[in-house]
């Protein structure tokens, strides 16, 4: 029997999207929250229940964690994380890393995770969307699509897995919205070629997904200044602001953040 601690949120557009979240991701690896640029030159980044505790007393909307060698080392998620994570916060945590079968999202959400995301195990068996969305709703599934530029696909940019390392010949735009026809419920769009730079979202990738989807678009890799989150919104088409390195390191604040937004005419919940 699941148990989950709060009701996942509903932000579909045209409904109640009018806020804009906040999204701190916390990447894991043995146990540590850390972060690398471009997925590689992996540095500390601190404890992970600590982290969670900071942001939400700072305001976060949501929170996210992703395990990120699970799939490179063909294993799960780390449950205890999960379970030392939720264990300090009481707003919606998505987790991602290893999920590959409707067992995995069972113990996630057992373990306190609110909403799953899959990339990899979606890619090589498409039907796991659906059949996640059917038993769980389609709310609490995130399909993360990763991508590179590519002048060869139709979009420009190409699908990639295995924590970027991996092109795998489909058009990540298209994806996308395949994956959204299935039921998943947001989508989470990182192009590889920024991610951990802090020199701004891929404002290109991320409005390209959300002029294809209908569902909530998180932006997410290279946040590095507050006029990046700004931009995600109004250039990008974002209704969730996903970032690591500006928040792990302390360079912004999330009130400080949001109270940006705000006065720049976007709604948040402060």
């Amino acid at each position: 029997m699941i148990s989950l601690r709060i009701p996942a949120p509903s932000y579909w557009k045209g409904t109640a999207m009018s806020l804009v979240k906040i999204m701190p991701c916390l990447d894991m690896k043995n146990g540590r929250v850390v972060k690398g640029i471009h997925f590689v030159d992996i540095k500390d980044a601190g404890d992970p229940a600590e982290n969670a505790a900071f942001y939400q007393s700072e305001g976060a909307d949501e929170l996210a964690m992703l395990d990120i060698a699970a799939t490179l080392e063909n294993r799960k998620t780390r449950l205890e994380w999960v379970r030392n994570v939720s264990a300090v916060i009481d707003i919606p945590l998505t987790v991602g890393g290893g999920v590959s079968s409707l067992e995995d999202i069972d113990l996630l959400l057992e373990a306190g995770a609110d909403k799953v995301s899959m990339n990899s195990a979606a890619v090589k068996r498409l039907a796991l969307v659906q059949e996640a969305s059917e038993k769980y709703g389609a709310e609490r599934i995130t399909v993360a699509v990763d991508a590179r530029r590519n002048p060869a696909m139709p979009s420009g940019f190409e699908l990639v897995v295995s924590g970027g390392t991996k092109p795998v010949g489909q058009d990540a735009i298209a994806w996308a919205k395949q994956c959204e026809d299935l039921g998943a419920g947001v989508i989470l769009p990182t192009s590889m070629d920024g991610d951990g730079t802090q020199a701004g979202y891929d404002l290109e990738f991320t409005r390209s997904i959300s002029d294809a989807v209908t569902v909530p678009v998180v932006a997410s890799g290279g946040a590095g200044k507050l006029r990046d989150f700004l931009d995600a919104v109004n250039q990008g088409g974002a209704s969730i602001l996903l970032a690591a390195s500006v928040f792990h390191y302390r360079l912004i604040g999330i009130r400080q953040l949001k109270e940006y937004l705000r006065d720049n005419g976007v709604e948040v919940n402060l």
